[in-house]
């Protein structure tokens, strides 16, 4: 059966990929599905992003839901970011759709 362009374009699988599409967002879910980070422990650990860049992905992803940004009193102030219960129940699919990938991207797509 074939879709229309407004069936796809409505397309729940296609809404949830786009509020995780971006070249660090898996990456940061990676990172944050162990558990809550600081701003400055998450930034060490993906060493090519840049900060700017960090915090506007994981603003993107608060916005969405699936993150949450948690500042503590203090000086200076402490801010963590961990995964909601929306991007909990999201972090084992895209593990799944990682070792999906990694049985079956090789030799098809370049990995950058």
């Amino acid at each position: 059966m074939r879709h229309t362009y407004r069936e796809v374009e409505q397309c729940a699988t296609k809404v949830a990929l786009n509020l995780i599409s971006g070249k660090w967002k898996p990456i940061i879910f990676f990172h944050l599905s162990s558990g809550a980070m600081r701003f400055t422990e998450l930034w060490r650990e993906i060493p090519r992003v840049s900060k700017k860049v960090l915090l506007e992905q994981l603003r993107q992803l608060e916005s969405a839901g699936l993150v949450e940004r948690t500042v503590q009193n203090g000086f200076p102030p402490e801010v963590t970011y961990q995964l909601t219960h929306k991007g909990a129940e999201l972090a084992p699919i895209l593990y799944r759709l990682d070792q999906w990938a990694m049985r079956h991207i090789e030799g098809v797509v370049q990995i950058s």
